[in-house]
């Protein structure tokens, strides 16, 4: 399957899917598994077909380093269980979007670069709108009752971590320092995920994703 075939089967069945609120769209999977850059050709794709997309990602709803790292930079269960603010994720974006008369929602509220909260802009949309929302653990039982569509991009711990030390080794330290904390924080936070919440088992379809040159979807759920 071509990456073109791809979007087009992806933009299809989303468009396919039938609620009363702007459709929520998870995209999940493990750390540089191809999550943003598979959600950015996509709002690209479905805004020229002309849907009105909402592009978002669980990296505007960090908590502060300071609760992220309390249990130690390298602790898996930190991750998994500290990273991310779901309350307020809910609160901000997503109960908003799943009301027929769409509330005023807000794309982000925490900057984890400058680890400062963002400023306030709240937007508004059209009931036919749809949300693109990429990242880490999105069908954890927190949030996953919010998403009308769920696709996992799938790729071997072996594959992202190459991709991880190209993308981030400069930021995390270099090659050495990057691997250390892959095998020590996010592989295994990455694992406590798959046994406790089942991702694959709850999305709809599967994008595989080793070689982005020619990925292909397994459907797993029909809406």
């Amino acid at each position: 399957m071509t990456v073109d075939e791809l979007l087009q089967e992806l933009s299809a069945r989303i468009a396919r899917t039938s609620v009363p609120h702007p459709t929520k769209v998870a995209i999940d999977g493990i750390d540089a598994a191809g999550k943003t850059t598979l959600a950015n050709a996509l709002a690209r794709r479905m805004k020229q077909e002309g849907h009105e997309i909402i592009r978002a990602s669980i990296d505007g709803f960090h908590r502060p380093r300071s609760e992220r790292y309390a249990r130690g930079e390298l602790s898996p269960v930190g991750y998994y269980e500290d990273s991310f603010d779901y309350e307020r994720l809910v609160h901000l974006l997503l109960a908003p979007l799943s009301k027929e008369d769409p509330g005023r929602y807000q794309r982000q509220a925490f900057d984890y670069l400058s680890d400062t909260p963002t400023p306030v802009m709240l937007e508004s949309c059209r009931p036919q709108a749809i949300l693109l929302f990429e990242g880490v653990f999105l069908f954890r039982p927190e949030i996953d009752p919010w998403w009308d569509y769920r696709v996992f991009v799938d790729a071997s711990f072996e594959v992202v971590l190459q991709r991880a030390i190209a993308r981030d080794g400069s930021r995390m330290g270099g090659k050495r320092s990057t691997e250390n904390k892959y095998h020590q924080r996010y592989f295994p936070g990455q694992n406590l995920y798959f046994n406790l919440a089942k991702p694959k088992k709850l999305a709809h379809v599967i994008v595989h994703n080793d070689d982005p040159s020619e990925p292909f979807l397994t459907e797993l759920r029909k809406v």
